[in-house]
């Protein structure tokens, strides 16, 4: 039996719903004995770098949540010159192209893009031989969600599901992984086309949320969200959500010949908020 399938075992038969319900209770605590002791402990075990955080102070925080949504200094993560440049701090799973409507989770295995985006094939089909990134977040890490494109929200579903982990391991252990936990799709217009941001949940990740609905409520039914009356025009770089607690960023296009990530980039790779992560094709003249 694999390393990888004797640490995702227990996953299997734990009641990950209760406890991320009730990590996500103690996570708002506001008792400054108890919710210091948990910064502080988290900071020291993660090694988080305090220097970036606006504010550097543990004690500050009014409870772990709102410490583990810090924000960073400004100009402290400067974006590049570039056409789409990396939405979140984290660490680069997988990327490539979508063949067929299927996305490389990890070696071997694959997950569909209709599952994954659940929603009707005019929105889903577009994506099948586009590209895609799986960033992914860990505890250490910014997890604040910004811009990759300039873009305009058009619509959003709220996917209920299982709360595997999202670490390596589990990714190359659980099948369909991603299209299997909960997650939030979000549609954008770019001026590349569609563009989706899913927002993958995991165990012990309190909420997900996004700047122009907060924390998105915990269902057991699909929740779908239309902007068509309501655009938001969003720039590179604005803030687009959040994660109480690491999970992952799955970013996929739907033009596959246009959308070109950086030849230097590969899975494995850290990567940070603002930094470069893929070129536009100029228009043939």
């Amino acid at each position: 039996m694999s390393r990888d399938l004797l640490k995702t075992l227990p996953q299997f038969i734990a009641p990950k719903h209760t406890l991320t319900s009730m990590a996500g209770k103690l996570a708002e605590v506001k008792v400054p004995a108890v919710k210091n002791r948990l910064i502080k402990r988290f900071i020291a075990k993660y090694n988080v770098n305090m220097s970036e955080a606006y504010e550097e102070n543990p004690e500050r925080y009014a409870c772990f949540n709102d410490f583990f949504i810090r924000h960073l200094k400004p100009d402290c993560r400067p974006l590049a010159d570039a056409d789409i440049v990396s939405p979140v701090d984290g660490v680069i799973s997988e990327l490539g192209r979508i063949e067929r409507g299927q996305l490389l989770q990890a070696k071997g295995r694959y997950y569909a893009v209709d599952e994954f985006l659940a929603c009707d094939s005019s929105r889903y089909e577009p994506f099948v031989n586009g590209r895609f990134a799986t960033l992914y977040l860990s505890p250490k890490d910014y997890h604040r969600i910004h811009m990759p494109i300039k873009a305009t929200l058009q619509s959003m579903i709220y996917v209920p599901g299982k709360l595997f982990s999202v670490q390596p391991a589990t990714a190359r252990t659980v099948p369909r992984l991603f299209a299997r936990n909960e997650r939030l799709v979000v549609f954008f217009e770019t001026q590349v086309g569609l563009m989706a941001m899913v927002l993958v949940g995991a165990v012990i990740v309190g909420a997900i949320g996004t700047a122009w609905e907060g924390d998105l409520k915990r269902l057991h039914q699909v929740q779908a969200f239309n902007y068509a009356d309501q655009p938001l025009s969003l720039e590179q770089g604005d803030e687009m959500g959040y994660f109480k607690l690491g999970s992952t960023v799955v970013l996929m296009f739907a033009d596959g010949e246009n959308v070109n990530w950086l030849p230097s980039l590969k899975a494995g790779d850290n990567i940070r908020y603002g930094e470069a992560l893929a070129t536009i094709s100029p228009e043939p003249v």
